[in-house]
């Protein structure tokens, strides 16, 4: 099954998509946090990609690699030879947590091990390093089990995702906002390039209503992110830990069918009892 089949699949559960990797127990955007997404049987990992001086692909969410190889320097900055030779720091990183035997990994690493075990959520960091991406999955064969994602705010936006993006028949998220003033410009946008799956912001559950007409035209699939940085309206990580009825299932009942999470444990868990 791609990626793609998956998301469009309307008889699946929710899927769980576990934020960086399980992190808790290895670096995140390491080899060993994916390992373990791809040991507990999650849908889908999100990973960060950033491009060295040379132009490899490695992966690391932070504007500088300070916070997980302490390191003071954006990886722009450095050769891919500098930066594959450095140790993370294990967890979330910081002075908190020690360096680790894990290094920096290269995303061809990463396209090697999940290749036919789990879907890729990847957050290019720089828009401009997309096509890069892209060429790298489609000539390791992998471009069917990943997804690339962008903001959909403009006709600048959506020429961009038309011209870079939607020609290599890969699966694409787009970015909508409903809880900003420009959310009706941005619902015609996201009409007018019917992407498969949508992750969406909103300050009230009511709001998802203004996409039901997008969704029964192309079966469209929303994404929601309940990690506590970035959830909406109070549907976080930690709220569902201690009520997930409250946020994980009224978010499924309101039509998301994919949570991206830093609780993919409990997600899994409580997914299986609700199905019981």
């Amino acid at each position: 099954m791609t990626y793609r089949e998956f998301i469009a699949d309307k008889t699946r559960d929710c899927a769980v998509v576990a934020h960086r990797g399980i992190w808790r127990n290895a670096p995140e955007n390491s080899l060993s946090a994916i390992q373990r997404a791809i040991d507990a049987d999650y849908d889908v990992v999100e990973i960060d990609i950033r491009r060295s001086a040379d132009g490899g692909l490695f992966l690391l969410h932070d504007e500088t690699l300070e916070r997980m190889a302490g390191l003071d320097q954006r990886p722009e900055s450095l050769a891919s030879a500098d930066l594959a030779v450095l140790r993370l720091r294990d967890r979330d990183g910081g002075e908190g947590n020690a360096f680790t035997l894990e290094k920096l990994p290269r995303l061809a690493e990463v396209f090697e091990l999940t290749r036919g075990r789990i879907f890729l959520h990847l957050d290019v960091k720089e828009r401009e390093v997309i096509p890069d991406v892209i060429a790298l999955a489609k000539a390791m064969g992998v471009e069917q089990q990943v997804d690339f994602w962008a903001s959909l705010r403009n006709e600048k936006d959506l020429g961009w995702i038309r011209e870079t993006v939607l020609p290599h028949d890969v699966l694409f998220m787009a970015k909508t906002r409903l809880n900003v003033p420009g959310a009706a410009a941005q619902l015609a946008l996201l009409g007018d390039l019917m992407p498969g799956v949508c992750e969406v912001y909103f300050d009230d559950l009511q709001q998802l209503s203004a996409l039901n007409d997008i969704r029964r035209r192309n079966g469209m699939a929303l994404w929601v992110n309940t990690l506590d940085s970035v959830a909406c309206a109070d549907f976080t990580d930690t709220a569902a830990l201690a009520d997930p009825d409250a946020v994980w299932g009224r978010l499924i009942d309101a039509g998301i069918s994919v949570i991206q999470t830093d609780e993919a444990a409990a997600l899994k868990s409580y997914l299986a009892a609700r199905r019981a």
